[in-house]
């Protein structure tokens, strides 16, 4: 028999709740979100209560405290749309016409956009549905669902569509793309997902992200599809193209940029390089590979990739076939001073920004929909 995930803490605080529905009489949803309303009044009129108890220096009746000429004034109404319908408040005044309330503006009217504004913030923060429940509880005292938080948060993917058709500039020195998978629950099951990462750095230097795409798996066929949109939003051409070892990838960026250049990360071919080696031969074999991608030009890496031959060649020869096999693709920074070499020769730029991506959606195991991927990976 399956164990109760009800904590004793969730069981008394629904007891206590259970008594608080039969006292006010709730016998429907209709009355709950009444006394959901009910209990957002009375949080802002005690708060705005204590802030002119702050702002005059005494609370009310307590006048051997007062130390000021101004005082209360009665109160105004006010009504403030919030999430679970317009709610009466009662504003207090002071005489001198100087209190600034903060918690409700002068000229607020709606509460549930201060409250979306900060559910929006922490899930940007990665915060988990769960921490942002009760973050608002205890900010607000509200109880906010699951559901709500989505439909607030369902707000970013506008600004995401809008973000990802923005036109881009015609030209860019280096664009770095490459591919991190994520779990996406979809017709009952979980899948992998890829987010398709795109970042350009143009002719000044700038370095930006130029799309995010969801799709399957990574393939060459969807990069075809990524590279043509990117020249949809007018990207006519790219010098440089910094990629992986993902076969069929070459092909599809010279179908849509034929004169740029491809250069395949040197660090994923080395890493590659490591899966035919033992661990003790790791360490000598790797120093005589250095020799080779880190030649001053193409001629001496040749050159240094026979030598390699010659010391390796015998007991590794899927890897000395590797870099063969592969060469075309890495030798491309060897055109280039050692300055722009550092900057082309490996994907290090899109690996960095995929830990930081990785670190605010680290509380997601698995995204419930292909929707909230993008919500969680184009953040503010």
């Amino acid at each position: 028999m399956a164990k109760s995930r009800i904590t004793p803490e969730q069981k008394a605080r629904r007891a206590q709740l259970g008594q608080l529905m039969e006292g006010a009489g709730i016998k429907s949803m209709e009355d709950i979100r009444e006394l959901f309303k009910d209990m957002i009044a009375t949080f802002v009129n005690q708060g705005l209560e204590g802030e002119l108890d702050e702002e005059l220096g005494y609370s009310r009746y307590d006048f051997r405290n007062k130390d000021t000429d101004n005082s209360r004034n009665g109160h105004s109404e006010k009504t403030l749309k919030t999430s679970f319908g317009d709610v009466d408040i009662q504003v207090p005044r002071d005489r001198k016409g100087e209190f600034e309330p903060e918690l409700v503006k002068k000229q607020q009217t709606t509460l549930t956009g201060d409250i979306e504004e900060k559910i929006l913030s922490m899930y940007a923060k990665g915060m988990t549905t769960g921490d942002i429940e009760g973050h608002i509880k205890e900010i607000y005292g509200l109880d906010v669902s699951d559901s709500t938080i989505s439909r607030i948060t369902d707000k970013i993917l506008p600004v995401v569509k809008e973000w990802q058709a923005r036109p881009l500039q015609e030209l860019y020195a280096v664009v770095y793309m490459d591919a991190i998978h994520f779990h996406v629950r979809a017709e009952g099951q979980i899948v992998k997902k890829a987010v398709y990462i795109v970042i350009g750095l143009d002719m000044e230097g700038q370095r930006d992200v130029l799309g995010m795409y969801i799709g399957e798996n990574e393939s060459a066929k969807f990069w075809l599809t990524v590279l043509n949109n990117l020249k949809n939003r007018g990207v006519a051409d790219m010098l440089i193209v910094s990629v992986d070892g993902l076969t069929g990838f070459p092909d599809a960026i010279e179908a849509v940029y034929p004169k740029a250049q491809i250069q395949k990360c040197v660090i994923h071919q080395i890493r590659n390089t490591t899966r035919f080696v033992s661990y003790k031969d790791i360490k000598p074999l790797m120093a005589d590979l250095k020799r080779v991608y880190a030649a001053v030009d193409e001629p001496a890496a040749l050159s240094e990739l026979d030598r390699f031959e010659d010391l390796w060649g015998k007991k590794y020869p899927k890897t000395v076939q590797s870099w063969r096999a592969n060469r075309a693709g890495p030798s491309t920074y060897f055109k280039y001073p050692a300055e722009v070499r550092k900057i082309i020769y490996t994907t290090k730029a899109i690996e960095g920004f995929n830990r930081q991506l990785r670190k605010v959606t680290k509380s997601k195991s698995v995204f419930s929909t292909d929707d909230s991927l993008p919500k969680c990976c184009v953040r503010r």
